[in-house]
C-alpha cells in the first residue's frame, strides 16, 4: 500500500545521511523522460560534499531507485533540458540518451551546475552549461566534450567563487541571457548591486539589470517572449523581452513574503510550462499564470494563483499530475539547532490545487525612495487578482509632489488617470481604493522632480 499525506509520498521523500557535513538535501530538478520521472536532489556546496545526493528514477508504480551509474556523483545540481536532436536529456552533470542510459561528465561534476541552454551557433549539437560560480561551458552532445567559454564574472564585474550565485541561463531570438541574484544587506540599503541579468549575442556580452534574479524562461519560438524574475527592495520584478520590438519592458509584481528577500532563502523559483501551451511561475512565495503570448510589445493575462510557505527547487507536469519537489529541512551546518536530518518531499496533485493555497496578497510598489523626475512614469505594478487595496505615499523632498495614480484597464500598455494626490514634505499620504476596484496594472507619476516612496497593500 502507498500512502500519501495531502499528496505528500513519505517514501519519495529525498533525505541526507545524518553528516557530516549536515547540511541540506533539496530537489533541484524534476523532469518526465520517456515514461520516468528524474529527480536530481542537491545539497548545497560543491562536490564531494556528503551523502545523500544522486540522481534518482521514479517509475509509474511511484517506486524509485537511486539511478546506480551515479553513486557517488554529488554536488549542487538544479538544471534541466532536452536537446530535441539528438534526443537527450541534459540533467545535473548527467546526460540520459532515450533508452535511459547515463554518461556523466567528468568536467561538469565539481560544478555547481544550474542551467542549460540551446547553443547559439550550433544548437543541433551543442548546449551552454551554466555553474553557480559563473564558469559558462559549452557541451558537445555527439562527442561529451566539454569545455569553459567565460568566466562571467571577469565578463558581467561579479564577484566571483563563493560571492555570488549565478542561477540560470536561456537562450532564444538570438541571445543568450544569464542572472544571478545576490542579494543581501548592502543591496538592501543601495551601497552595492552584484546582481545581474545580462545577455551574449555571439560576440559581446550586455548587462541589462543590476538586479539580482533567479530564473528565465519562455517557450522559444512560440509566443515571442523571455521571461526574467527578480527583485529589489521595493517590488518584485518580471523583465521580459519581446520579439516584435526586440526590447526589454521591467513589470512590477507583489512580494507575498519577505523570506524570499536574501539570495540564499529564494533557492530555484521557476518559470516552466505545466498544462498546455500556458506558464505557471513561481516569484516570491505567489503562483501566477502567465502566458507565452505577447501583443503590441505588452504581455498580457498575468493572474496571481496564491501564495504559499514552499522553497521550491523545480515543478513539472508528469502522468497528468503537477509535481513539485521542495527544500524543505536543512540543518545548515548547525546552525539550526532544532533540525537534525537534511529532507525534503515531492508533493503531487493536479495544477488546479493551487487555486486552493494562499489567498493571493502581497506588498510592494514602483518606487521605495526613489528619485523621480517630473513627468516620468513609474515602471506598471500587477493590480489584478486581488481583493483589497491601498496605496501610501511619502515624500522625501523639499517641496510639494502632486502624484497622479494611472491605470491600464485593457493591459496592452495604454494608461489613464483615475486620481491625483498632492504629498506635502515630509508627508505620508494613503489612498484607499473602492471596494472591487481592479485594473491590469498601476502606475504613478508625479508632477516634480524629488525623492519619493509608492507602495501596495493588497490583502
Amino acid at each position: 500500500m502507498t500512502v500519501n499525506v495531502s499528496g505528500v509520498f513519505p517514501h519519495l521523500a529525498q533525505i541526507g545521511d545524518f553528516g557530516p557535513p549536515r547540511s541540506e538535501l533539496g530537489v533541484g530538478s524534476l523532469m518526465p523522460w520517456n515514461g520516468k520521472l528524474y529527480v536530481q536532489n542537491y545539497n548545497s556546496h560543491k562536490a564531494p560534499s556528503g551523502a545523500g545526493v544522486s540522481l534518482r528514477r521514479i517509475d509509474a508504480d511511484l517506486s524509485m531507485e537511486i539511478v546506480a551509474e551515479t553513486l557517488g556523483v554529488d554536488g549542487t545540481y538544479t538544471n534541466r533540458f532536452v536537446h530535441f536532436p539528438t534526443s537527450q536529456l541534459v540533467l545535473g552533470p548527467h546526460v540520459i540518451s532515450a533508452d535511459h542510459k547515463i554518461v556523466t561528465i567528468p568536467e561538469l561534476q565539481p560544478l555547481r551546475v544550474c542551467g542549460t541552454s540551446r547553443h547559439l551557433t550550433k544548437p543541433d549539437t551543442h548546449v551552454y552549461v551554466l555553474a553557480m560560480e559563473g564558469e559558462l561551458l559549452e557541451l558537445d552532445l555527439t562527442t561529451y566534450e566539454c569545455t569553459q567559454l567565460f568566466d562571467l564574472n571577469d565578463e558581467l564585474g561579479t564577484d566571483g567563487e563563493m560571492k555570488v550565485h549565478y542561477k540560470d541561463c536561456y537562450t532564444s531570438f538570438g541571445r543568450l541571457v544569464v542572472c544571478s541574484n545576490e542579494y543581501a544587506e548592502p543591496e538592501w540599503a543601495g551601497e552595492r548591486s552584484r546582481g545581474r541579468l545580462a545577455e551574449y549575442d555571439g560576440q559581446a556580452w550586455r548587462v541589462l539589470r543590476e538586479d539580482p534574479f533567479t530564473a528565465i524562461g519562455g517557450r522559444h519560438e512560440f509566443g515571442g517572449t523571455i521571461f526574467a524574475t527578480g527583485w529589489d527592495r521595493a517590488s518584485a520584478i518580471l523583465e521580459v523581452f519581446t520579439e516584435a520590438d526586440q526590447k526589454w519592458t521591467r513589470y512590477r509584481l507583489p512580494k507575498a513574503s519577505h523570506c524570499f528577500d536574501h539570495k540564499w532563502q529564494t533557492e530555484w523559483p521557476r518559470i516552466r510550462e505545466v498544462e498546455h501551451e500556458r506558464l505557471l511561475l513561481d516569484h516570491h512565495g505567489m503562483f501566477y499564470e502567465l502566458s507565452p503570448w505577447a501583443y503590441g510589445g505588452r504581455i498580457w493575462g498575468v493572474r496571481p494563483i496564491s501564495t504559499h510557505l514552499w522553497v521550491l527547487g523545480d515543478f513539472c507536469s508528469w502522468r497528468g499530475m503537477l509535481v513539485a519537489g521542495a527544500d524543505n529541512a536543512s540543518p545548515s551546518h548547525g546552525l539550526n539547532p532544532t533540525t537534525a536530518e537534511p529532507q525534503s518531499g515531492l508533493w503531487f496533485g493536479k495544477t488546479d490545487d493551487l487555486w486552493s493555497f494562499g489567498k493571493p496578497a502581497g506588498w510592494g510598489g514602483p518606487w521605495w525612495e526613489t528619485p523621480v523626475a517630473a513627468g516620468v512614469p513609474s515602471d506598471p505594478y500587477l493590480m489584478t487578482g486581488f481583493d483589497g487595496k491601498c496605496l501610501h505615499l511619502e515624500n522625501f523632498s523639499a517641496d510639494p509632489m502632486t502624484i497622479t495614480v494611472e491605470i491600464d484597464f485593457h493591459g496592452h500598455g495604454r494608461f489613464g488617470a483615475v486620481t491625483e494626490l498632492t504629498v506635502e514634505p515630509g508627508q505620508l499620504r494613503t489612498h484607499v481604493f473602492p471596494p472591487g476596484f481592479s485594473a491590469h496594472w498601476v502606475r504613478v507619476v508625479s508632477d516634480t522632480d524629488g525623492v519619493a516612496s509608492a507602495q501596495f497593500v493588497y490583502t
